[in-house]
């Protein structure tokens, strides 16, 4: 790929950001659908995010994903922003919009996205139990809700902060029940059978962390299991499911799924699929 004066340039900014497979999927996809695009990671620091965010828009930059811990911070440094992320209190994604600044919020479709594609689920009518209440866990009670779930409960240690996330919810989506309870694993265990799917949002399964005491074996053989995780592949809760013989995905597929989604909104062009999950594969499989 040559970089000229003619190339547009987008780009994902956070702390840290070194981390990140996002270059490599969207340029990946960029290369593939043969444009003169090319997307770069930007480390941009708490304090420094309005002098960034008016860096960006005075280069002309034409778009770039928002990730930890910006998400929220952002928002005001915005010209506006999407009813979708505004409802998820968050944006991950920026478009520039002639001279202004749109917030957009894809998380949410690529999680869905992903359950349909990962597990062949369905959320309209489930029951759905999420861990955690960060903003990874907003953005699918959020998302969940909206595709019709008929129940989404939150499981978090704070459960103060779960009533706070859940309520934010309870005026807008009349056909979904929304219920609050403490991550103690007893009496998840004690309710596993309810679920058709529990989601972990939190950052348990990295570097081989657990779920001390969750037993998956509890829920219903037809029930699958979402970790956002992917790093390990295989985190101890995906072990335990695959161990259970429940249906079960990392997060990869939702990471896929939103940068499609991010790709869409600044080129207006759907990208190949395929080509990003490929990319990221070849360097997770090394």
């Amino acid at each position: 790929m040559d970089v000229t004066g003619k190339t547009r340039v987008l780009g994902i900014i956070g702390w840290p950001v070194a981390h990140s497979l996002s270059p490599l999927m969207q340029n990946a996809a960029l290369e593939a659908m043969g444009l003169d695009w090319v997307y770069v990671p930007f480390a941009v620091r708490e304090e420094e995010l309005a002098r960034a965010v008016t860096g960006l828009r005075a280069l002309g930059v034409a778009g770039f994903n928002v990730t930890i811990p910006h998400k929220t911070a952002i928002i005001p440094l915005l010209d506006r922003i999407t009813p979708e992320a505004r409802l998820m209190g968050a944006v991950n994604t920026v478009k520039r919009d002639g001279d202004e600044l749109v917030g957009h919020n894809t998380d949410g479709p690529g999680f869905i996205r992903s359950l349909g594609e990962d597990l062949g689920f369905d959320p309209a009518g489930k029951r759905i139990l999420i861990l955690g209440a960060g903003g990874a866990a907003r953005a699918a009670v959020a998302s969940l809700a909206q595709a019709g779930a008929a129940a989404v409960v939150v499981a978090n240690r704070s459960v103060a902060k779960g009533e706070e996330l859940v309520e934010a919810f309870r005026g807008s989506f009349g056909g979904t029940q929304f219920a609050v309870m403490s991550l103690d694993m007893p009496l998840i265990n004690a309710e596993a059978q309810n679920f058709d799917l529990i989601v972990n949002t939190t950052s348990v399964g990295m570097g081989g962390t657990a779920f001390e005491g969750l037993d998956v074996t509890r829920m219903k053989p037809a029930a699958s299991v979402y970790d956002m995780v992917y790093a390990p592949w295989e985190t101890p809760l995906l072990a335990e499911a695959t161990r259970a013989g429940l249906r079960c995905a990392n997060g990869i597929g939702m990471l896929v799924a939103q940068g499609e989604c991010a790709l869409a909104i600044w080129t207006g062009t759907e990208p190949p699929s395929g080509v990003m999950r490929r990319r990221i594969l070849a360097v997770l499989e090394r």
